[in-house]
């Protein structure tokens, strides 16, 4: 285990119980979750945008693939989480993408 992980103690309780446990530093640093913003849309993994199959001002359905991403040799359907229309797009044909990068927005 590196110095920058090198675990702490912290006690827990739970329902009455007291519970002592090691975290890391590593684990004590990590980014806290944040829920998605449903306006937009990004890549979940990084590839090469194959198609594009909507364009701004679309009405897209829930399940609707918007784009065709390719990433380790397979070609993933990107699909609409839920009805709304397309505001923008901030990838086109050919363009490779970075996990996290914008791909859609809506309105």
């Amino acid at each position: 285990m590196t110095s920058d992980q090198k675990p702490t103690r912290q006690t827990l309780t739970l329902h009455d119980t007291v519970y002592e446990t090691v975290f890391t530093k590593k684990f004590a640093n990590r980014k806290p979750y944040a829920p998605t913003d449903p306006k937009r849309l990004a890549a979940v993994i990084p590839g090469l945008i194959l198609q594009v199959l909507v364009a701004p001002g679309d009405a897209v359905r829930p399940g609707q693939s918007l784009l065709i991403l390719e990433a380790m040799k397979m070609q993933n359907h990107i699909a609409a989480h839920h009805g709304a229309t397309v505001k923008a797009l901030h990838a086109a044909p050919g363009d490779t993408v970075m996990k996290g990068q914008l791909l859609v927005e809506f309105e």
